[in-house]
């Protein structure tokens, strides 16, 4: 016997609210998640990072307390109560999501984990369910690099490390993209000693390449960072910890132990998992499923959003393309995805976020652009905050319009969506920053100055 559908929503993540809008709109809706509700954002990912982040900011606002004249010293920490409180709210979040959705009209919730064996249907716990038509959002997973012996000994991946209930007293971690550097930043605030192996030759080598150098710079004020090394081999230590090998562009060797080893070296697509062979639906070579203008499948009827699909992995983008999806799916007007002016951010401190091409990408399209460039420790309100590092970076046009716009520093996550607003909803050109009046003496005048100098 099959349970039939309108809508079948596999992942609970992303896809839940896509399953929600089906159901309120009177579509008989499936939503299969095998974990919590709320998916990775919600329990492994961007909120319970910037939650424990907020105890990293606050420890280095008593150290940073004496520039002002304060007299104050961090005598300790409980780091299993930061955890377990972090734990404690977003568990109820999704218990209480997980609730509201088992008692929702037209909505059913299967809690376990789903196998294609058509196109359309799965079976989950042994049951068969159909849906008319489906939409993949199953996320993703950190993924695990084929390094020698890395099999062989215990290590961390960023949901784990997310979770620990003890603070190591020293972590190795391999990659420096966004998750390795902000739970090296995590980390080493509280105190753990932090070594960051990352086989390119800056930290976070996606963003601009001034952005790249100015973190990783501040980076190795504060821990050991090994950047350009490619991580060979792993062992065990007779002591428990755990020792990486890693070489050098020209051939060097090093050896980096700690008493924790987190892999945080990117994520890779659950379509492993999906029976997906069974569905017709297309993935490219990594896994990731492929997706037209309307996030359509190369099956007819099925849809993918978020990670699954990998267009942009951020938990905004995929609530975008969740409105798009409902407009598509449920409300069956045809919404097309426009991912113009797509931020992004990361929450170390100081902060990074970006926006639009990066000027390596400008020069690999033979583009002819402009720089307009504003210290933020040299604006007025970076005086009152005695901030030591940050800057705006703006790429534009001949003709005025912007390109990109890159920040690194103090709440570079909020300076930049100004940026986003005039890239997307105004008419996209300098002026539209540089001719706005911006309350004086805030850090977005950092952002005025940077328009105005590429005036």
């Amino acid at each position: 016997m099959t349970d039939e559908y309108d809508l079948l929503v596999v992942g609970g993540g992303t896809g839940n609210n896509v399953a929600a809008a089906a159901a309120d709109a009177g579509m008989e809706t499936a939503l299969v998640e095998k974990g919590s509700l709320g998916g990775t954002c919600l329990n492994r990912g961007c909120n319970p990072s910037k939650m424990v982040i907020q105890a990293a900011n606050a420890a280095n606002g008593v150290r940073d307390a004496g520039r002002f004249h304060l007299d104050s010293s961090l005598d300790g920490h409980d780091f299993g109560a930061i955890i377990e409180e972090m734990d404690e709210t977003l568990s109820g979040i999704a218990a209480g999501m997980e609730s509201r959705y088992r008692e929702k009209s037209n909505l059913t919730l299967y809690n376990a984990e789903a196998e294609f064996v058509d196109e359309r249907t799965v079976t989950v716990d042994g049951e068969r369910v159909r849906g008319e038509q489906v939409v993949l959002a199953a996320g993703s997973r950190p993924l695990v690099p084929p390094i020698d012996g890395l099999d062989s000994v215990d290590f961390l991946t960023s949901r784990d490390a997310l979770y620990l209930r003890e603070q190591p007293d020293s972590l190795v971690v391999l990659g420096g993209g966004y998750i390795a550097v902000e739970l090296g930043y995590f980390f080493e605030s509280l105190g753990t000693d932090v070594a960051i192996v990352e086989m390119e030759e800056q930290l976070v080598p996606r963003e601009d390449p001034e952005v790249a150098e100015a973190f990783t710079g501040v980076a190795r004020e504060r821990h050991d960072v090994f950047t350009g090394y490619r991580a060979r081999s792993v062992e065990g230590n007779p002591d428990g910890s755990v020792a990486v090998h890693a070489e050098g562009k020209d051939g060097d060797t090093v050896t980096v132990s700690g008493s924790e080893l987190l892999v945080a070296v990117g994520r890779r697509p659950n379509t492993d998992s999906l029976g997906i062979e069974e569905t017709g639906v297309e993935t490219d070579e990594r896994g990731f499923v492929e997706t037209d203008r309307y996030l359509g499948t190369t099956a007819d009827g099925v849809w993918a959003l978020g990670d699954i699909a990998g267009n942009h992995m951020f938990k905004h983008s995929g609530d975008y393309e969740t409105d798009r999806l409902v407009q598509t799916v449920v409300e069956d007007d045809p919404a097309p995805v426009d991912y113009t002016a797509m931020p992004h951010a990361i929450f170390t401190e100081p902060q990074i976020a970006g926006v639009g091409d990066t000027e390596d990408e400008l020069r690999e399209a033979d583009r002819e652009y402009s720089v307009g460039r504003q210290s933020i420790p040299e604006t007025p309100m970076g005086r009152a905050k005695k901030l030591d590092h940050g800057f705006v970076k703006l790429l534009a046009a001949p003709d005025d319009e912007i390109l990109g716009c890159h920040i690194f520093g103090h709440e570079a996550s909020v300076l930049l969506h100004e940026v986003v607003v005039a890239m997307r909803n105004a008419s996209g050109t300098v002026e539209d920053i540089a001719g706005t009046i911006h309350a004086h003496p805030t850090l977005n005048k950092a952002v005025e100055y940077a328009f105005q100098d590429a005036q």
